[in-house]
């Protein structure tokens, strides 16, 4: 099926390359993300090749799953090297897609994309703000991602309704575009543009799947209530992908332990989806 590494028979080939990373090891809360990638995988096998919003087989672009990177338990600054190391050497053709566990995975693809394109800016979708400048004793951990990524791109953040008031701060004093969330305007068009005002040609997409509302996706370690809705995330994708050209993304957090089967079934499909918005 399209998660397991069949559809092109090494990354060379492939439109898109998928890397599954199950680390958690900065977790603040609950473990369990570390099962995201496996779960998503699994769960791929059982989605239809053809998709009806976008009226093709996505699985024709050529899609390559690597195996596992295997976690480096000396802490996080090694693994989100490792990581890096395992995005530069897919080489620059493929679009990457990273499969999580914790957030904190992003920061290794992001530093590896922005290494080759001077002008990627990131599209973050959370319902945290992840801006700590330290947090547990950690500068590295989940609740620091979009702060390290803001230290070498632009980021803007989507979703946000929970965070601390030294981060609300920061974001004013550093005028990170921010959506919170719910926004002033119902209109997903609305924040499409806003978003679009924010980022350059050259984007990567983060999502954790906690930017969703529980009723929709309960498997995270975090949940915060007030989310956005599948077609929120699905249709502001969509739109970014159409409008800017898109290098890479992620889908993290998805805890399994934490909640009904159904949202493996929603990650794979999202994770599948994804792929069809930035390869069309």
């Amino acid at each position: 099926m399209f998660l397991d590494g069949n559809a092109a028979q090494n990354p060379s080939n492939a439109e898109v390359v998928l890397i599954p990373v199950p680390y958690d090891s900065t977790t603040s809360y609950k473990t369990g993300a570390r099962g995201g990638p496996k779960a998503i995988i699994t769960a791929s096998k059982q989605l239809e090749d053809y998709d009806l919003e976008l009226d093709r087989d996505i699985s024709k672009v050529g899609i390559y799953t690597t195996p596992e990177i295997e976690v480096d338990a000396s802490g996080p600054e090694a693994m989100i090297e490792r990581i890096k190391g395992a995005v530069d050497s897919v080489g620059t053709r493929p679009i990457i897609g990273l499969l999580g566990g914790e957030h904190t995975v992003s920061i290794g693809s992001i530093y590896a994309l922005r290494q080759r394109c001077p002008d990627l800016t990131v599209l973050y979708l959370d319902a945290h703000a992840d801006l700590r400048d330290e947090y547990m004793g950690t500068r590295w951990g989940h609740a620091s991602v979009a702060r390290r990524i803001h230290e070498v791109c632009p980021v803007t953040l989507v979703g946000v309704r929970s965070l601390s008031a030294m981060e609300r701060q920061f974001i004013e004093e550093a005028e990170i575009p921010t959506i919170f969330w719910p926004p002033p305007s119902q209109n997903i068009d609305d924040v499409l543009t806003q978003a679009l005002e924010s980022l350059s040609g050259n984007v990567y997409i983060s999502i954790d799947l906690d930017v969703f509302d529980p009723s929709t996706m309960a498997a995270v370690g975090t949940p915060e209530p007030g989310g956005m809705t599948w077609a929120d995330v699905t249709a502001l994708v969509r739109g970014v992908a159409e409008q800017r050209r898109v290098l890479g993304f992620d889908l993290v957090e998805l805890s399994p332990s934490e909640g009904p089967e159904a949202s493996a079934f929603t990650a794979a499909k999202l994770a599948y989806k994804m792929i069809g918005y930035v390869t069309a």
